[in-house]
């Protein structure tokens, strides 16, 4: 689309005109060939088309990463932040602006480890945003250092023998934050269930967290290797409350019935190492939206303008 075009996106949308998924996307993306990343903005895509979103009325929020370049690619309000502080940014945008519909992408660096206290706090405050944790199990982008999700043993530049510590577990750490609401695990190797569980997503009302397996073909090209060949490794999560996209009944074959209510099973199940689970572990609906419980009472420009010229009079000389 020509950059006129896009500028009137949302005139268009006023005047009943259908977008399409390519309509979302602001310029190609720069990722490595091969990238994950690419499954992931696809897929936002295809659901932003669905639900017809107007560019003006939603929020792209990132941190720093390969995977904090999202922002850029999307046709909609961005907000490409600093390292770690993708979650509190999007949370005071979702107050401030409740009626946005807010995006926050994000990596295993960014989130889990310079951005593990806000992250933790996200989760209990339970504001109506989805969440994408990219996870490639690798810091990409400052070229091959080990993150808190790099498995036990796997070298890197800055663990050239091996990483020394077990993997944080982004699934467990979650299902542990107490407010917890929607937990859901996808992989960009497998479109249909990461569409459907960015659809289920959205749908929550509240802060929906979805771990999305990532493939990163120059560090971590092995790590999904045998998951991706052999869908005997990985086992589907199925429920009507959850996801069950179908055409993948035949191709993944373990499917297990699993109550998204359950927390105690979902805990269990992230727990097991023994294959790749993907779907909605936990999701409760009914617990209560911080940006509701605490909303920000309304300000009119002219008030706006009045409380600085008031601010400002303290400062006269």
């Amino acid at each position: 689309m020509s950059s006129l075009a896009i500028s009137l996106l949302d005139l268009e949308a006023d005047a009943g005109v259908c977008f399409e998924a390519e309509d979302y996307q602001k310029r190609p993306g720069k990722w490595c060939a091969g990238c994950g990343d690419f499954g992931a903005l696809n897929a936002v895509k295809r659901l932003l088309a669905k639900e017809q979103l107007q560019p003006d009325r939603m929020v792209f929020v990132s941190g720093i990463g390969c995977s904090s370049r999202f922002p850029h690619y999307v046709n909609a309000y961005g907000f490409h932040g600093i390292h770690g502080r993708a979650l509190p940014l999007a949370s005071g945008i979702k107050l401030a602006r409740p009626e946005l519909d807010v995006f926050v992408v994000t990596g295993d660096g960014d989130c889990v480890s310079i951005g593990a206290g806000h992250w933790i706090h996200a989760i209990r405050y339970n504001m109506n945003m989805v969440v994408m944790l990219l996870d490639n199990n690798i810091y990409g982008l400052t070229k091959n250092q080990t993150s808190p999700t790099t498995p036990l043993g796997y070298s890197s530049m800055t663990s050239p023998h091996g990483a020394q510590l077990p993997a944080l577990d982004p699934l467990q750490a979650t299902l542990g934050v107490s407010n917890a609401s929607f937990v859901a695990q996808t992989a960009d190797w497998v479109p249909a269930h990461l569409y459907a569980t960015l659809e289920a997503a959205y749908d929550h009302p509240g802060f929906s967290f979805i771990r999305i397996l990532q493939r990163c073909p120059k560090f971590t090209p092995d790590i999904f290797e045998q998951a991706v060949k052999d869908p005997a490794r990985t086992e589907l999560l199925v429920h009507e409350d959850g996801v069950d996209p179908p055409g993948l009944e035949k191709l993944y074959e373990a499917r297990r019935e699993h109550d998204p209510k359950d927390i105690d099973e979902a805990r269990s199940l992230a727990r097991r190492d023994d294959m790749i689970r993907l779907g909605v572990f936990f999701r409760d609906d009914s617990l209560p939206v911080y940006e509701e419980v605490r909303a920000v009472p309304k300000v009119t420009p002219q008030e706006k303008i009045n409380r600085l010229n008031k601010e400002f009079e303290r400062y006269a000389v």
